[in-house]
Order: structure tokens, then sequence, then C-alpha cells
């Protein structure tokens, strides 16, 4: 009908959502948005709030700075001047009994420095000498998808696995190496496993190629990344609503009907477009009855959960401050806590805040450890004190501390996951009217997302205004003819 807005449902308040939300607004400024969200607040795993007086993610707490989604949504809704970067980026390990410096030129934890390598520590002397056979073995094939751990163990050893790369993959995705893609999670070591038979050479490759002039890798805001979604929802200008679960979707003649609230008073909301941006789990409740083959692909997606402690020390506390931004652990170890972060250290607006106090936050879980995470605050907390005891010699008590939970909160990208994600996306696109977005498909990481809303909202722009796709493919199809030409 002319003159008739359309209306779009944004299912998810995450961060994935909210961005959808703002670019379908940026895209036409005519369409009425709504985003729906279970919570009872915005955001996801995107959540601030104050440790001894200072501000401190519970959540995600940097993004990558060298992706750019993130920090120009930043700009874009008026945080420009919050950005911040690290002070601190030296990482360490810690393995066999004491800290060790990360080596430089990793990849990944994929080693490029048989020098920087030994001189870390890192490896016992057998496992060190296994690496450079590498260089000497011959190919090893890979036609399809394999996890990480057996490419890179058939390439340089068992110790690699255990004390670089499982540390990395764990601090990323709570995951274990055993079952991760490593075409998922990491593409330029699998583009060039397929092209080269040395990985030692192909992860030379790798460290020299980086820009040596890019930056710093990471970035944050002022007020924590937990900022965010509040400024990307205000500046949308899209209807926001938490505390409305989304239980049902059906097509209609028009659009979509989503069925929303308690059993007994279920409220009916119409919309001519839906971009789904919940975790897989839920995607695939709300899409199995309208597109079941991408329901079934959501549902195999395995879920890690986690805790992060955040505990706030007197700076008198420590006998010395710890040198670098925190350290990763290895699984074999043995360790609860699989890593810490000095943020006190790392992020110097927070020692800003407060030059007196240090924060650090100690992540707990990887996937297979839920036992681990039942327990209660208190002896989780007692677990984050003992650790920072034993390795930083903090004395005495916290004068604050906050745990916080995510439950099935980090997808696993498991070996096929890409082929998955393009069932996933086949399925519907099929399905007029319809995106997704979110964690699940692209990356974890904050610009990962930020990218797949933006796709998914030029996917629902061009359904609602097809004339919008025909210009893009004329404007598109003319830039490459002046290229040829």
């Amino acid at each position: 009908m002319e003159g008739k807005r359309s209306h779009v449902v944004v299912v998810g308040g995450g961060i994935a959502g909210l961005a959808a939300a703002w670019y379908l607004r940026q895209g036409d400024e005519s369409v009425r948005v709504t985003v729906l969200d279970g919570a009872g607040r915005i955001g996801g795993k995107l959540h601030a709030s104050e440790v001894a007086g200072v501000p401190a993610d519970a959540g995600a707490e940097a993004m990558l700075a060298r992706r750019p989604e993130g920090k120009d949504l930043a700009r874009a809704v008026g945080l420009g001047e919050e950005l911040r970067h690290p002070g601190a980026s030296q990482a360490s390990i810690l393995t066999r009994g004491t800290l060790r410096p990360m080596p430089r030129g990793q990849v990944m934890g994929v080693p490029s420095d048989l020098a920087a390598l030994a001189s870390s520590g890192i490896l016992s002397p057998g496992g060190l000498s296994r690496v450079p056979l590498d260089q000497i073995l011959p190919a090893t094939l890979i036609t399809t998808d394999v996890s990480v751990a057996a490419y890179v163990r058939a390439r340089m050893g068992g110790e690699v696995v255990d004390r670089l790369i499982e540390p990395m993959l764990g601090g990323v995705y709570a995951g274990r190496a055993e079952a991760l893609s490593l075409d998922a999670t990491m593409p330029r070591i699998a583009a060039a496993a397929r092209a080269e038979r040395s990985l030692l050479s192909s992860a030379r490759k790798i460290a020299a190629e980086a820009p040596k002039d890019a930056g710093p890798v990471f970035a944050t805001l002022r007020r924590g990344m937990g900022s965010l979604p509040e400024a990307v929802a205000a500046a949308s200008g899209a209807e926001i609503r938490t505390r409305v679960m989304v239980r049902e979707m059906r097509r209609t003649e028009h659009g979509w009907r989503l069925i929303a609230g308690p059993v007994p008073e279920p409220e009916v909301i119409e919309a001519d477009a839906v971009v789904v941006a919940v975790p897989a789990p839920a995607a695939g409740r709300l899409l199995a009855d309208e597109v079941p083959a991408a329901a079934a692909e959501l549902n195999r997606i395995e879920y890690a959960s986690m805790a992060v402690v955040t505990l706030a020390y007197p700076r008198a506390a420590f006998p010395a401050l710890p040198a670098g931004s925190g350290y990763l652990v290895p699984p074999v170890d043995g360790r609860a806590i699989k890593a810490a972060t000095f943020s006190s250290l790392k992020w110097p607006h927070l020692a800003e805040a407060d030059p007196d106090l240090v924060v650090l936050r100690c992540s707990i879980g990887r996937i297979g450890e839920e036992t681990l995470l039942q327990r209660d605050d208190a002896e989780l907390v007692a677990l984050a004190m003992a650790e920072m005891a034993e390795v930083a010699g903090v004395r005495g008590l916290p004068r604050d501390s906050r745990v916080t939970r995510w439950g099935g909160s980090l997808p696993q990208y498991n070996v096929g996951h890409l082929d998955r994600i393009a069932r996933v996306r086949a399925a519907v696109a099929a399905q007029p009217g319809l995106a997704v977005c979110g964690a699940a498909y692209d990356g974890l990481g904050v610009p990962a997302c930020i990218a797949t809303a933006r796709t998914a909202a030029a996917r629902i722009l061009d359904h609602l205004d097809p004339a919008r796709q025909w210009h893009r493919k004329a404007d598109s199809d003319s830039a490459d003819s002046l290229a040829k030409g």
C-alpha cells in the first residue's frame, strides 16, 4: 500500500541485532524497526558495571582495532572520543610452573621464529626439537576441513598444540583444538596448508606480511565495551523492547507473524521482514517450522559456558605490579583459571580512574568444564584470589569482586563449520524477508558480529525495495566497465 511504512523486527538485542537495526535505519529512515529481546537489558555479552567504583566490562572487554567495523560503528554513534587503546600489550603463557613470554611472531599460537620459541621456555627440550622437523616432513595432505590439533600436531608435534595453540583457542572460543575447525578459526593457516608443505615457513610468511605500522591490535571504550549497545540503540531510532521473548515465527502472505510473550497471553507481532540475531539454539527453535534445513544446521552448533571473575585490589596489595597485559593457561597444566587480564595495566584509562586501584579479570571455563562452573560465586572468587596470590604475589583481600556467568555463550566453530553456515545461509536466502546475524556465523568478535549485521540489513533492505538491489548491481556493473576500459 502506498505510503505504508515497512516494519522490520529484529529478534535479539545483542550488538549484532542492534547494529542490524542501525544499518536498517541508515539505509532507509522510513523503515520502522522494532528490536525484541527476552532479557531485561540489551547488549547481550557486552555489559559493563562498576567494580570498586570503576566501570569495568563483565563480558568482552575489547574489539579488534584492525578490523574497521567496530571502531567505525562506535564513531558513527558518537563514541569516537571514547575509543581507547592498550598501554601494555605483551601477553604471557603460564605453563610449566611460571609465566613465560608469548613467542615473538606467533600466528594464533603457531610459532614462526624458532629462536624466539626456544627463548620463551614454553616447550620442553623434546617438544622444541620436534618443531623444525616440520621443514623436512612430507606434506600433510589437506583435502577437507580438519581440526586445528590434527594439522598442527602432524607438522610441529603435540607440545605446540598443548602449550601454544590450546591456550590461544581457549581464550577466544573456550574450545578445544581437537574439535575446532582449521578453516574457520585459522583461515590463513588453512589456506597455507593447502598450498605449502611447511607450516613453519607458512607462519613466517604470514608474520612477515603483517603490517608493521598498523597501530594497536585492540581497542575498547572509556566506559567499557558495555557502553556500545546503548549508544547504537539510541542512534538507531528503533523501538527497543526488552523482556519480550519471541516463541514462534510463521510466514504470512505479506511477511512474517511473530508470537511473543507467555503462552497464556501471547502477543502477535506482524512484520514485513525479520532479522534473527539470537544464538544458534534459539535461532534454530524460531526457524524450525519455516526453515527446517537452517534450523537443523544451527542446532548442531555447540556452545561453551564460562565465568569472568573481576577483582579490584588496592595497589599496595602487589609487591610489584605484573609486567604485560595478562596471560593464558594451557589446559594441560590443570588450572581452573584459563586466562587472566591485568586490566588496569592493559588499559591506562582504568588506572587513571583510580590510581590506587588495580582491576584484574580471571576467565574460568572451557567447553566440557561445566562441573567447575557449578561452584558458587564465593568459590570462584577464592580460586581467582589464590591464583593472583601465587602468580602475582598479591597480599590481602580485594576491595571488591564480581562474578559474571555466561552460560552457553560461546559458539564452537567445530570441523565443518564453514560448510554448515553456508547451508544455513542458503536455506535462509530462499525465504524472502528473512536474514540472520550474530556470533554463530563468521566470527565471535565485535567487528565480525557487526559485519554480519550489515550484511543482514542489506539483504532486508533489498527485499523491501528491490530497486535498491538493481541500482546496486547497475552501479557495480558501471564501475566494472570503467575499470576495464
